[in-house]
C-alpha cells in the first residue's frame, strides 16, 4: 500500500524553517532573586574620583582653621594689623573680644533682631538704646547683633561713661573694641567720619535701677547725643532691648559696698552673692533687639543743636518711641524665657 501523502493546510512546506518561540523575559525580581541566590556580594558602584572622601571635609575644615589662627598671630607678632586714631582694632574685635558672647547671643539668650533694615548700610548714624540688666550686656548683645546680622557688617562705636574708661583691663579692652568717652566731640568726630555710634543716654541710672522698675526708661539726661546728630546731620536710630531686665534682677543695692569699691552700685540679686561665683551666671531670659525707623535731623537748620527747647523736645521724641516700643513688645512676648 502506498504511503499517504500529508497535504498541509495552509500550503506550506512542513520542511520549511520553523518558527522560533519568543523567549520571556526574565523579571527583575526573579533575576535579583536569581542573583542573591547564586553571590551574596553585591556590585561595587564606580568612585567619582573628584568626590572629597567620607571624613575628610572635617580635616580640611580644621586645617583651614589652624591656618587663620597661625596667620592671626603671625599678624599679632610682626604689628601687621591697624589700629585707627581711637585705639580700635577691628581684627581683635572680630576674633578675640567679640567670640566669647556668640554662644549668650545664639544659644542662651536666642536673641531675635528686629528692623536691621533700618541700619544705614554707609555714613554715620547715631543709635540710641534703653540701658538695663545690673551690667551692660545689652550694649555687647547690640554690637554683637549687628556686626554678625547687618548685611554690610558695620561695626558699633560706642560711647562709654568715665567709670569704664578707669578700670586697669577694661579700659583697654573698651578702646580696642571701638569705643570711647560719652563726650561730644569724641561723638561728633565719629559721626563726621561716617561711622555707627551707639549711645545709652540712662547711663548707671538705667543699669542699676531695681527690678520693679524695669522697663521704666530713667532720665535721658540734657539731649547731648541729639545736639551731636544735629551738628553732623546724622539719623537717630531708636532701639528698643527687651530680656536684658531679667538677666540679673536687682533686688537691693549694698551702698556702703558700693562705696568702698568705688562702684556706682553693688547689685543684690536672688542668686548674688549668695551662691557665689553661681550667682554670676546670668539666667537664660528671652531676648528682642528691635531697631525702629530713623529719626532725620538734615531738615532742621543750621544752629539747630544751640536751641535747647529743640534739643530737649526731640531727645523726649526718641525717648519716648523707645518706651512706647517697649511697652508694645512685652505685650507681645509670651513667656520671660521663651
Amino acid at each position: 500500500m502506498p504511503d499517504a501523502r500529508v497535504i498541509p493546510i495552509k500550503g506550506k512546506d512542513p520542511k520549511g524553517p520553523k518558527k522560533k518561540r519568543p523567549v520571556a523575559k526574565k523579571s527583575a525580581a526573579a533575576t535579583g532573586a536569581r542573583a542573591s541566590r547564586s553571590s551574596t556580594v553585591p556590585a561595587e558602584e564606580p568612585v567619582d574620583q573628584a568626590q572629597a572622601l567620607p571624613g575628610t571635609e572635617e580635616h580640611v575644615d580644621w586645617d583651614t582653621r589652624v591656618a587663620g589662627v597661625l596667620a592671626f598671630l603671625r599678624r599679632r607678632i610682626t604689628g601687621d594689623y591697624q589700629v585707627d586714631d581711637f585705639g580700635f582694632d577691628p581684627e581683635l574685635t572680630d576674633r578675640i573680644l567679640l567670640a566669647p558672647f556668640r554662644p549668650l547671643y545664639k544659644r542662651w539668650f536666642r536673641i531675635e533682631t528686629r528692623g536691621l533694615e533700618n541700619i544705614p548700610d554707609t555714613g554715620g548714624a547715631l543709635l540710641v538704646a534703653n540701658h538695663s540688666g545690673t551690667v551692660a550686656v545689652d550694649s555687647m548683645m547690640t554690637q554683637l547683633a549687628i556686626w554678625d546680622h547687618h548685611p554690610e557688617h558695620r561695626h558699633l562705636r560706642m560711647l562709654g561713661a568715665d567709670f569704664v574708661f578707669q578700670l586697669p583691663v577694661v579700659s583697654e579692652l573698651a578702646r580696642k573694641g571701638g569705643h570711647t568717652l560719652a563726650c561730644a566731640p569724641d561723638a561728633e568726630r565719629l559721626l563726621s567720619s561716617g561711622e555707627l555710634v551707639g549711645v545709652w543716654p540712662e547711663g548707671f541710672k538705667g543699669v542699676g535701677k531695681p527690678f520693679s522698675e524695669r522697663y521704666k526708661l530713667q532720665r535721658f539726661g540734657r539731649g547731648g547725643f541729639v545736639a551731636a546728630a544735629l551738628r553732623t546731620k546724622t539719623p537717630i536710630i531708636p532701639c528698643s532691648i527687651v530680656g536684658a531686665e531679667e538677666i540679673y534682677p536687682i533686688i537691693g543695692n549694698a551702698k556702703l559696698m558700693a562705696r568702698l569699691l568705688g562702684a556706682p552700685y553693688f547689685p543684690i540679686t536672688p542668686t548674688f552673692p549668695w551662691l557665689g561665683p553661681l550667682g554670676m551666671v546670668p539666667l537664660p531670659s528671652k531676648w528682642i533687639i528691635e531697631f525702629g525707623e530713623p529719626i532725620r535731623t538734615d531738615e532742621f537748620p543750621e544752629g539747630a543743636a544751640d536751641d535747647p527747647m529743640l534739643v530737649f523736645d526731640l531727645t523726649d521724641q526718641v525717648r519716648e518711641t523707645i518706651q512706647q516700643t517697649l511697652y508694645r513688645l512685652l505685650v507681645a512676648r509670651r513667656s520671660v524665657f521663651f
